[in-house]
């Protein structure tokens, strides 16, 4: 059977398993009430079918070869170390360091216009749910996983490419769960996993959106001072600056003069998100809750975390 076909076949499996499980999840628990066939549901499968396809057939081999070329410029020791390491400690490494690397190219994508051109397209859904983690440019996919695998392989952690499949299958799989439009807590557990509630404030329509950079582990953003976690869920989600509707229009524009996406400016707007829901589902104030003014500057990393346009 042709590669393609093969390919097509395993995504559309993906998407049926997918719907399974979340489609009825978010139908009972939801967060707020929003149609499966929502308006933006064809933008956001495009997505899923584009990525899917290119991500998957094409990037694999440059990944290969970034790593295989770095690898040679570690120390032999070290890598040695990590070649003696027992197979499960060196796959939750693996975990570990693709954890880090993705927090910092996405963190990244927030922080440096060019690359704010392209990752603004993920983050001007206003409806979120499990498959908005597809809504993504493909070069915003590229330079995020290449910031967490590249580590991982130029340091031999993968132990064959099992390893790296794993890893690869565990950190999509949370992607579409800490995205999916559920509003359900974990009590502690919350400080040791990302969740629904831990990713949405990174979607807010607010200042809060350049915090929980993390995909799995939010001790990441502890330690960089960029963790939020209060006690309401937020209201708003999406971007002020306008996106075209159609997903042609979205893939070129990062690549366009209109700057309207590209430059993270900063204002002193009041964010919406500082109306939010309670656990309740009910509209509350929170200018006081927020604490928009204590957390107007990241502390310890003096990165402004004023809301951009």
């Amino acid at each position: 059977m042709h590669p393609l076909l093969v390919e097509i076949a395993r995504i559309a499996a993906w998407l049926l398993l997918l719907c399974a499980v979340f489609v009825p999840l978010e139908r009972l628990a939801g967060v707020k009430r929003q149609a499966f066939l929502r308006p933006e549901f064809a933008t956001d499968l495009g997505y899923y079918a584009i990525n899917a396809i290119l991500i998957g057939m094409f990037l694999g081999a440059p990944l290969v070869l970034i790593g295989a070329t770095v690898h040679q410029f570690i120390p032999s020791a070290v890598l040695d170390a990590v070649a003696a390491l027992p197979g499960g400690v060196r796959l939750g490494l693996s975990l570990l360091v693709a954890e880090v690397g993705f927090y910092w190219g996405h963190r990244l994508s927030h922080e440096m216009p060019f690359l704010w051109r392209f990752h603004s397209i993920h983050h001007s859904a206003e409806d979120v749910d499990f498959l908005t983690n597809s809504r993504a440019h493909p070069v915003d996919i590229v330079f995020t996983r290449m910031c967490g695998f590249v580590p991982v392989l130029s340091l031999g952690l993968t132990g064959g490419p099992a390893v790296s499949a794993l890893v690869l299958v565990i950190a999509t799989l949370w992607g579409f769960f800490i995205h999916a439009n559920l509003r359900w807590r974990f009590g502690f557990l919350e400080n040791l996993i990302a969740t629904p509630f831990f990713h949405r404030w990174h979607h807010t329509n607010g200042a809060m959106r350049d915090r929980n950079y993390a995909a799995m582990l939010p001790f990441v953003d502890r330690l960089f001072g960029t963790f939020h976690s209060p006690d309401h869920w937020p209201n708003s989600y999406g971007i002020d600056t306008p996106m075209p509707s159609s997903i042609g229009l979205q893939l070129v524009k990062p690549f366009t003069r209109d700057r309207s996406t590209s430059a993270p400016e900063l204002t002193d707007r009041e964010p919406d998100s500082l109306k939010a829901f309670d656990g309740n589902a009910n509209l509350v104030n929170t200018d006081v809750e927020t604490g928009l003014d204590e957390h107007s500057q990241f502390r310890g990393d003096g990165i402004d975390a004023k809301k951009r346009k």
